[in-house]
């Protein structure tokens, strides 16, 4: 039940998921900002159907669990697609990278629009007496403010990301969770295991939040 050398045998799996971990969850986070940025500008368009479009995009990866997402977009959404474009079918990995960037991008698209409108109408107004356009008042006095004020909740987003990779071992993505399942499930020794990816995410999840504490403390406003 306590023969810790099983992880010591296993310990390329572990290594593997551990670093799979981290880049599953640092690239779901870099492309669920591009998305969010997108998409919660989209939800505050003056144009009807962006706004309707991206209000939908929301509301469905917000209101449906990721554990469902993942299934949906590995098993049907990704082999259909490829199929039709006569692709091969790329590993699991590519699935969970693609589940975790729309699930994140979601989330983070709800944390821009309330970042940008809790800033001050005087600063729209500021920069467009300076001659700036909209798009350039946004991109270069707006969206910096805001992005100040949401890196608490975007941190956050980034943590819960990490642990929510997690479920990505239902789809043999190489990641913690499912080292410790494997190793478990090959050994018939169930502590060590999961023990060590509980450990493992700990640690992970301790440094990325002294990250985002610094970083906080780093562009702090007032």
């Amino acid at each position: 039940m306590w023969d810790w050398s099983v992880v010591w045998d296993y310990r390329e799996l572990f290594v593997r998921g551990f670093f799979n971990t981290i880049l599953l969850t640092s690239t779901g986070v870099a492309f669920g900002l591009l998305i969010g940025l997108f998409v919660g500008l989209g939800k505050m368009s003056r144009n009807w159907f962006v706004r309707i479009l991206s209000s939908i995009y929301i509301d469905v990866f917000r209101g449906t669990p990721l554990f469902v997402q993942i299934l949906l977009i590995h098993f049907a959404v990704i082999p259909s697609v490829f199929e039709a474009l006569n692709m091969d079918i790329p590993p699991a990995i590519f699935s969970g990278f693609v589940a975790l960037s729309l699930n994140s991008g979601a989330y983070i698209a709800e944390i821009f629009r309330a970042g940008i409108q809790s800033i001050d109408q005087g600063q729209m107004e500021a920069a467009r007496s300076l001659g700036m356009n909209h798009k350039q008042a946004m991109y270069h006095v707006i969206i910096p403010q805001a992005f100040k004020r949401i890196l608490p909740p975007l941190g956050n987003e980034f943590i819960a990301l990490l642990k929510d990779s997690s479920l990505l071992a239902v789809i043999a993505v190489n990641e913690l969770a499912y080292a410790g399942f494997t190793t478990a499930k090959s050994t018939f020794v169930r502590f060590p295991p999961y023990l060590s990816i509980a450990v493992l995410y700990l640690f992970l999840t301790l440094i990325f939040s002294q990250v985002v504490f610094w970083l906080e403390r780093r562009y702090k406003t007032d």
